[in-house]
C-alpha cells in the first residue's frame, strides 16, 4: 500500500451492523460466516457496528463462541489495526463500534454521543497514517439514535468534530445511521462539507435494512476530500443471512 506522497492512494471500506453476531431475531449465532464474507470482500478499513466485546452468557450456550472479544475474532491475522469503542454495557457483557484497519491506527477515541434514556450510541474517531501517504486520514464509525431529534444533535456532534480537523485532511465516515427519513445528507454536507457516495453515484442512498428484503437506507458512507468515491457492488448471498443491515462497500481515492 505504500505510495508517493504526490500520488494518490486507493483504499476499499466496508461498513456492517453486525447484529452482535445473529442473524435477524437473533435466530442462529453466525459470526463465523460473517468473518469469511467479509474477508471475500478484500476491504482496507471494515466500519462495524453493534459488535461484542464480550457476553459471559451467549459464551456458555454457543460452542463455537469466541474466545476474544468479536472485533478481534473478525480481524484476525487480516486486520492488524483495530479499535473498539465500548457503547453500551449491560450484566452480561458490552458492544459498541469497531474499525478493522489494515493502515496504522496512531489515535483513536470514543466519544459518548447518547442523549437520553437507556439507549446508548457512540462516534469512534481513528487517526490512521497509510504507509507513504503525507497526511493522516480520519475514519469515524458512527451508530446513531432511533429518535429523530437525537440523531439531529448527533449529527451536530459529528460535523463539529469534522470541522475540528485541519480543512486538507480526508475523513470516511460510515456507520448506522438510523435515518429513515434521509436527514443526514444535508447537515453533514452543509456543516461538514461530507458527500455520501451513494448519494452521489446514483441520487439516493441505498436501502439496506431489513437485508433480506431493503426497504429503509440506514447505512452511509460519507468522504470528504476524496478525489474519486465509486459505490462497489456487494452480492445479495450470503449477506441477507448473515444480520438484519445489509453491507455497504466502496473504494475511495485521496
Amino acid at each position: 500500500m505504500a505510495q508517493n506522497p504526490s500520488q494518490p492512494i486507493a483504499f476499499k471500506v466496508l461498513t456492517v451492523n453486525v447484529h452482535k453476531g445473529f442473524t435477524t431475531f437473533n435466530r442462529r449465532f453466525i459470526l463465523h460466516e460473517l468473518r469469511d464474507a467479509v474477508r471475500a470482500v478484500g476491504p482496507d478499513l471494515v466500519f462495524l457496528q453493534e459488535v461484542l466485546g464480550t457476553h459471559q452468557r451467549h459464551a456458555s450456550r454457543f460452542a463455537n463462541f469466541p474466545q476474544v472479544p468479536h472485533y478481534e475474532f473478525l480481524a484476525d491475522t487480516i486486520w492488524q489495526q483495530h479499535a473498539y469503542g465500548r457503547n453500551a454495557v449491560y450484566d452480561n457483557g458490552d458492544h459498541g463500534n469497531a474499525l478493522l484497519s489494515k493502515f496504522p491506527i496512531t489515535h483513536y477515541e470514543n466519544h459518548d454521543i447518547s442523549i437520553s434514556g437507556p439507549e446508548r450510541r457512540g462516534m469512534l474517531h481513528c487517526v490512521l497514517q497509510p504507509p507513504g501517504h503525507h497526511l493522516p486520514v480520519h475514519a469515524i464509525c458512527v451508530h446513531l439514535g432511533l429518535q429523530e431529534s437525537h440523531r439531529q444533535q448527533q449529527l451536530k456532534r459529528v460535523a463539529a468534530l469534522v470541522r475540528s480537523f485541519p480543512a486538507n485532511e480526508a475523513v470516511v465516515l460510515a456507520g448506522d445511521f438510523n435515518d429513515w427519513r434521509q436527514r443526514a445528507h444535508g447537515v453533514l454536507q452543509r456543516d461538514a462539507g461530507m458527500q455520501e457516495v451513494f448519494v452521489q453515484a446514483f441520487g439516493r442512498a441505498v436501502r439496506t435494512f431489513p437485508a433480506s428484503m431493503p426497504l429503509l437506507a440506514l447505512d452511509r458512507i460519507y468522504v470528504r476530500n476524496a478525489a474519486v468515491h465509486t459505490p462497489l457492488s456487494l452480492p445479495k448471498k450470503p449477506w441477507d443471512k448473515l444480520s438484519d443491515h445489509a453491507p455497504l462497500a466502496a473504494e475511495i481515492l485521496l
